[in-house]
């Protein structure tokens, strides 16, 4: 899956209020449904967002239609985003304090 679409589906709280709730177990729609105080119609456009972003599958068993967490869906936008963690932090502190430097006045003599 793209970058695009996973960071999309990440950037609502809703559906990384979801992503957490599947953690936990495999659950059904109804059950997805529950602690949010919407329509089940608006939770299962969230729930298609996840799924096409691939951090979500569904299936149907019997009558019910269950969620289940694909994880290693997030791995790409894991790996993006560690490569930001392999420049060290920048002390601003010590920039000033460099800049300061080099921009002051040479003293007179």
């Amino acid at each position: 899956m793209t970058l695009d679409l996973i960071f999309a589906a990440l950037a609502d709280p809703t559906r990384r209020a979801i992503l957490t709730m599947l953690l936990e177990d495999d659950m059904a729609v109804t059950d997805v449904a529950h602690p949010f105080d919407m329509s089940l119609a608006a939770i299962s456009k969230h729930l298609k967002v996840l799924a096409e972003a691939g951090l979500i599958a569904q299936e149907r068993r019997g009558r019910v239609i269950w969620c289940k967490l694909l994880p290693d869906a997030m791995r790409a936008a894991t790996v993006w985003i560690a490569g930001f963690g392999l420049f060290e932090a920048l002390d601003l502190d010590a920039f000033e304090r460099f800049l300061e430097e080099e921009i002051a006045p040479e003293p007179s003599e």
